[in-house]
């Protein structure tokens, strides 16, 4: 099984909730969303963004749109208003997310090659 970043297979979005940070993953297939639910769970995505992220990750299932909603708490220093941070409204968080590598099957592979 190939290991390829999560943003081959996925695009996100993500901005501020506080002192917390809402990141958005979205299947780029139909097909694919049902593989990130099996494997991007909270616990990867905290490992992955534990540097950042100081508090509890929190997902959300989105199956309608083929998505995932985290909410990385503690991740702002405070918040957009009081954070010192250079990203204090965490718009970079989704593409560090998507960074992170992943083992993907390779007929999933296969739906977003052009």
């Amino acid at each position: 099984m190939p290991t390829v970043k999560l943003l081959k297979i996925a695009h996100g979005r993500s901005g501020d909730k506080g002192n917390g940070s809402n990141v958005g993953i979205i299947a780029r297939h139909p097909e694919i969303y049902p593989f990130l639910k099996e494997n991007l769970t909270a616990d990867r995505v905290k490992e992955h963004m534990k540097h950042v992220c100081k508090g509890d990750v929190e997902r959300f299932e989105l199956p309608n749109i083929g998505a995932l909603n985290f909410l990385l708490n503690e991740s702002l220093g405070g918040g957009g208003t009081v954070s010192l941070k250079l990203d204090a409204q965490g718009k970079t968080h989704a593409s560090q997310v998507l960074r992170m590598d992943i083992d993907v099957p390779e007929n999933l592979l296969s739906l977003v090659e052009n």
